[in-house]
């Protein structure tokens, strides 16, 4: 292939790129799933070649690399890198959060709609970093101070900054622990030893999270815990995809 032949094939790639992205804008998009290795929709490692003709795979789709700039806070991922069921679990929950975020943005911005949101998304928030959590806390804390448009532009980059940051066992152990904090006056002395062994379990990866938080939410409706029923940690997706089932 020729210089210019590469320079004609390049500049209809990006044509094509930008008219598809335009067509893309309209669709409301929560997510987007790229084809691993492909020279056009590669998200990364792509097989790229210098000018010497030399291969490398460091190198990203064109039609990849535009998309991520023109949609920079959309969850995106590779076909390849979703059978690894962490990955695959913080791209849905990224998906769900994003749509609920863009349910509530839809109605009348007030201060008291996105406090209302932060609420209820707090310990999924803190699941995937306690920066974050506290860093929308104090945004959130000074919600007057800001115009109403700068408060949503800022609460959604760092909203969506957070769940890009994977969950661990160790964030959640947090969580957990931090919830089991609400039932200190409700629990009996077993209970609280049930809850302990069990969080325990899953910290030392003999249990998967679905069982620390079915025994919450078993809790939650015993003891009619008004702040956790509300708290989207507890059901962040639709429990029929099972992804809180692995070890």
């Amino acid at each position: 292939m020729t210089t210019k032949t590469k320079k004609d094939f390049t500049e209809k790639m990006q044509n094509w790129a930008k008219r598809r992205i335009i067509e893309l804008e309209k669709e409301d998009l929560c997510g987007f799933i790229f084809k691993k290795g492909s020279p056009s929709s590669g998200m990364e490692r792509v097989r790229v070649y210098s000018d010497r003709g030399m291969p490398s795979n460091r190198g990203r789709g064109m039609f990849a690399r535009a998309f991520m700039d023109h949609f920079p806070m959309l969850p995106i991922e590779e076909d390849g890198r979703l059978n690894d069921s962490a990955l695959r679990e913080n791209f849905i929950e990224r998906i769900f959060a994003l749509r609920r975020w863009r349910l509530m943005a839809a109605e009348r911005k007030s201060l008291g709609n996105i406090v209302a949101f932060h609420t209820v998304h707090k310990l999924q928030i803190m699941s995937h970093s306690v920066k974050h959590y506290r860093d929308l806390g104090r945004l959130v804390a000074q919600g007057k101070k800001l115009g109403i448009q700068s408060l949503y532009k800022q609460y959604e980059a760092l909203f969506m900054q957070a769940f890009s940051l994977q969950a661990t066992v160790k964030k959640n152990v947090n969580v957990l622990q931090h919830m089991a904090g609400y039932f200190k006056k409700q629990l009996s002395k077993d209970e609280k030893q049930e809850l302990q062994e069990v969080i325990e379990q899953y910290h030392q990866h003999l249990t998967p999270l679905i069982v620390p938080i079915t025994l919450f939410n078993h809790y939650v409706r015993k003891y009619d815990q008004e702040y956790l029923k509300d708290q989207f940690y507890l059901h962040p997706h639709p429990i029929e995809l099972k992804l809180r089932n692995r070890v």
